[in-house]
């Protein structure tokens, strides 16, 4: 069982987290300190080393709370180097064919599940301070997810194929699925909660964990469909919206203070 299966056993409603997109660890003491119990490094996009990812991992699991790395790619070498920062989770973003969910699996697992490399000495397995690094190994090939995104039309058309894939769980992109859609950006389109909810449905039928990182006006709809982590925002959105308020509150102070001094002028 993954330690992410374990984790959701024991909640109530889905596991919330919050993604990181630079390397900032008060950023991330600070989310675990307000509750959120997942979270993800985004190494698609963002410029996260994976010696960052791997320091990201480590502070995370002592707050408590699980990791998600999102690979860029899946070559063998963005697969090893991540599944060798010890994670929970390792995404795998654009997974448009059962050829790319196969090759995941065969990076990630050690033999006889797949050809992960015998490397006795990373973070993931100790760096090999443990009685047996064999018996070790087979036990992060239990507890380490691995999920795909679903995010474009075309995953969705597959999502029967892709979800019969043994050991691979699913991860939602609204934003990128909203695009290939042809309505980029309105991640609340019928057409996207269509082909949410068709996945889902596939997804659960198979058994499947079901992940989506989603904006805060669609929370309702992927609670009410059984989601089993929300990734509610991230560093940057965060930040934005702690300088925005701030700088509102302040030009509302100056406007009411600009209001009174008129008015008392005019008495």
């Amino acid at each position: 069982m993954t330690r992410l299966h374990r984790a959701i056993q024991s909640s109530v409603g889905p596991l919330l987290g919050i993604a990181v997109y630079f390397y900032d660890p008060i950023f991330l003491e600070i989310a675990a300190r307000r509750g959120f119990r997942v979270a993800w490094i985004e190494m698609e996009h963002a410029f996260i080393s994976f010696a960052e990812a791997a320091d990201l991992c480590r502070i995370a699991s002592g707050l408590g709370m699980l990791t998600m790395i999102r690979i860029p790619d899946a070559r063998r070498e963005s697969v090893l180097k991540a599944a060798e920062c010890g994670p929970d989770i390792i995404d795998l973003p654009m997974a448009n064919s059962t050829s790319m969910l196969q090759e995941l699996v065969q990076s990630a697992r050690f033999p006889p599940s797949g050809q992960r490399g015998f490397f006795s000495v990373s973070r993931a397995v100790h760096y090999g301070l443990v009685d047996n690094v064999p018996a070790e190994q087979q036990k992060l090939n239990d507890e380490l997810c691995l999920m795909v995104q679903i995010e474009t039309a075309d995953a969705v058309l597959l999502a029967e194929e892709l979800c019969r894939t043994p050991d691979i769980h699913v991860f939602i992109g609204p934003s990128d699925l909203s695009a290939s859609l042809g309505v980029p950006g309105q991640t609340g389109h019928p057409k996207v909660m269509k082909a949410a909810d068709q996945t889902i449905r596939i997804a659960k039928q198979h058994g499947k964990l079901v992940a989506v990182g989603a904006a805060p006006q669609d929370f309702p709809f992927w609670v009410s469909r059984g989601v089993d982590v929300l990734f509610c925002s991230n560093d940057i959105a965060c930040l934005k919206i702690g300088v925005e308020t701030v700088l509102q509150q302040a030009k509302d102070a100056i406007s009411n203070h600009e209001a009174t001094g008129s008015a008392a002028g005019q008495k």
